[in-house]
């Protein structure tokens, strides 16, 4: 049975310097990007009353992701991790910033707030993949599951600090103070990004662009547990982010009190998140997939809630249980990720993960405002609920999902930095 990494060797990751910025970043960016999609889903509900426009402004962020992330993950393998990802943080704190000024000069419209999170999207495609790759040039082999917990602490307490504070500045002073503090967020994270010194990226021999990615897809493809998990994501994160992220503000401003109820279902998700990130710094399974793969199902617990009735302390409570599950999810995914796969590959492999994982969410977006005008909150959210427990029933019939274990870190090659 694999021993668990325990408490004491979190603490010294952090003792590490550069660790402690890669910390430090995570959770200033996480911290404004969980305010910005309900800041922005209440402004564009107040300027134009409309869940169909709302759900279209946060697809096109999706959207964007998804067509830019191959790239992304290309460039993160083949250039240096860290100065993509400091761009990126640059270009998302520009476009935070162009938003906020918009909002808070009351001259929003949809259009440009649609364009705008366009961008916004192509930046997280740039910086995702680079940021998955990032981590074992900084953290040694030995510590990869402590540190992943950590980040995914730094991340889940950032998420739940964000929503709460997202909730209560959009009910008090709006939603374009929010989007502000959201690109400050970004401009501190590319800073402390910039101080990191990693150690030499490991990457495959220079290749054209296509046969780079024809590599990237031969290496994805090559984990069953890998691919199938990542299809059985592409309806559960459709089913969330159409539910959770676009049903679920129009339910709270309906019947539940408005912004500063959502704020609370929102940190409360954020602290289950908090809490499943410190089991996962002391959780030891033989198979991790498939511990990962049951806590998937806490997802549907926060939309069948949401279907109603239920209050809005009922509904936090179900959102609190989602991230836990969510947490220890993420904790054994990328460490995972970090174990099984080559590290002159891990970026291309993670950019074809999260392709995969959100390609159907722009779809569960832009079709969530449709479906909540044409047959109601409550159906649109058992839906979706359906659309996260099947999948999840189905890739339980995976073999290697069921018996992947615990194994030793690749042996990374020599690299230029």
């Amino acid at each position: 049975m694999p021993q668990p990494p325990g408490f004491r060797a979190g603490a010294e990751q952090l003792r590490d310097p550069d660790f402690a910025r890669l910390f430090s970043a995570r959770f200033g960016s996480t911290f404004g990007t969980a305010m910005a999609p309900i800041a922005m889903a209440f402004g564009v509900l107040e300027l134009t009353g409309s869940p169909v426009l709302m759900g279209l402004v946060i697809a096109s962020q999706t959207a964007a992701q998804v067509l830019v992330l191959t790239v992304g993950g290309t460039l993160a393998d083949r250039w240096s991790r860290q100065r993509l990802m400091v761009r990126a943080d640059l270009l998302a704190a520009a476009t935070q910033s162009v938003m906020a000024v918009l909002l808070l000069s009351g001259q929003a419209r949809v259009g440009w707030l649609a364009a705008l999170m366009a961008v916004n999207g192509v930046a997280f495609a740039l910086h995702g993949p680079a940021s998955v790759g990032l981590v074992p040039q900084v953290v040694p082999r030995e510590r990869l599951q402590p540190a992943n917990a950590l980040l995914a602490l730094a991340q889940s307490g950032a998420i739940g600090l964000g929503g709460a504070c997202a909730g209560v500045l959009v009910a008090t002073v709006g939603a374009g103070w929010a989007i502000a503090v959201d690109a400050g967020t970004f401009l501190w994270s590319a800073i402390l990004i910039a101080r990191l010194r990693p150690n030499p990226q490991a990457r495959a021999a220079p290749d054209r662009f296509v046969r780079e990615l024809r590599d990237g897809w031969r290496e994805f493809t090559s984990h069953r547990w890998l691919w199938a998990i990542v299809a059985q994501f592409s309806l559960v994160v459709a089913a969330w982010s159409g539910g959770f992220m676009v049903v679920g503000p129009v339910v709270a401003q309906r019947s539940l009190g408005g912004a500063a109820a959502w704020g609370w279902v929102a940190g409360a998700f954020g602290a289950g998140l908090v809490v499943g990130g410190l089991i996962g710094i002391q959780l030891a399974v033989r198979r991790p997939m498939l511990v990962a793969t049951l806590a998937v199902f806490t997802f549907a617990l926060p939309l069948m809630l949401l279907a109603g009735p239920a209050t809005v302390p009922l509904i936090a409570a179900g959102a609190f249980v989602a991230g836990v599950g969510g947490e220890i999810f993420s904790v054994l995914w990328f460490t995972a990720l970090h174990t099984h796969v080559r590290p002159e590959a891990l970026s291309r492999v993670s950019a074809y993960d999260n392709l995969g994982s959100i390609a159907l969410a722009p779809l569960g977006e832009a079709l969530a405002g449709p479906l909540v005008e044409g047959a109601g909150a409550g159906p649109t959210l058992w839906l979706a609920a359906a659309c996260i427990v099947l999948p999840t029933l189905a890739v339980l019939g995976v073999r290697e999902v069921r018996t992947l274990q615990s194994g030793p870190v690749p042996e990374e090659e020599p690299g230029v930095g």
